[in-house]
């Protein structure tokens, strides 16, 4: 082959794998309007744990179950590690936002009939995850959903939202101020609602208000040593919580 026309196979061979190796706009526009499809079916995401609620038995007349709702916090917590032989049940839903929890409250906390459901949220409202909401906002989710616990003999433990100094996916948010007003908040409300206040923060905060660098990897989600801080103070509010049974 004469090198002028090799050079000119080669190149169209490499114009046609480029070609191959570039993402269809038209195809990634499909796949994201798909994506986006299921998530306004299902928003709240009840399908997460339809099938997990479905098998668990019903608690024993001793059993003290406990459910952990959350986000992504809880979601990625191993439970089973932390509280070995422990009827704990997690249902943390990564990104998850207040109105979100709320609306899956009943078929995922209240219908699981636990005695004590640990709530930790707010973060992901603070960072806009589902749009903006006021502090006022996320602090009447909460407020519903202890009514609802509450209507149903379930103790309430208000988890502290962990510190944040800044969100990877939200750079332009500054959370620290919000986290600690949103703190400052549910610790009144518990003591107000007769419920049980929670202390994360305080245990893997800074001095500026953000996650320990050893304790996390992004500043937002705690890794197994902030997991490890974590484990027996929750422990000790399930025992306070239980105790007002």
């Amino acid at each position: 082959m004469k090198p002028a026309l090799f050079a000119f196979v080669l190149a169209l061979l490499s114009t046609s794998a480029a070609a191959q190796q570039t993402p269809d706009p038209c195809q990634t526009l499909k796949q994201e309007m798909e994506e986006t499809q299921v998530r306004l079916k299902d928003w709240p995401q009840f399908a997460r744990y339809r099938d997990a609620n479905a098998q668990l038995a019903p608690p024993t007349k001793t059993e003290s179950r406990v459910v952990f709702m959350g986000d992504s916090i809880t979601d990625a917590w191993k439970l089973s590690d932390s509280f070995p032989g422990k009827p704990y049940v997690n249902r943390g839903i990564s990104g998850q936002t207040t109105p979100q929890m709320l609306l899956r409250f009943r078929s995922d906390v209240i219908a699981l009939k636990p005695k004590v459901v640990i709530i930790l949220a707010g973060t992901n409202d603070i960072a806009e995850n589902t749009g903006p909401i006021t502090l006022e906002g996320i602090e009447e989710n909460f407020v519903s959903m202890t009514e609802l616990a509450q209507k149903n003999g379930i103790r309430v433990v208000f988890a502290s939202v962990l510190p944040a100094a800044r969100y990877p996916w939200r750079p332009e948010i500054q959370p620290v101020e919000k986290i600690q007003a949103l703190n400052h908040w549910l610790k009144d409300y518990a003591a107000r609602s007769g419920e049980t206040y929670l202390d994360y923060f305080s245990a893997v905060s800074d001095q500026k208000g953000g996650l320990r660098a050893d304790l996390g990897d992004d500043g937002v989600h705690p890794n197994p040593a902030g997991y490890a801080i974590m484990a027996p103070l929750a422990e000790k509010a399930i025992a306070s919580a239980l105790a007002k049974r």
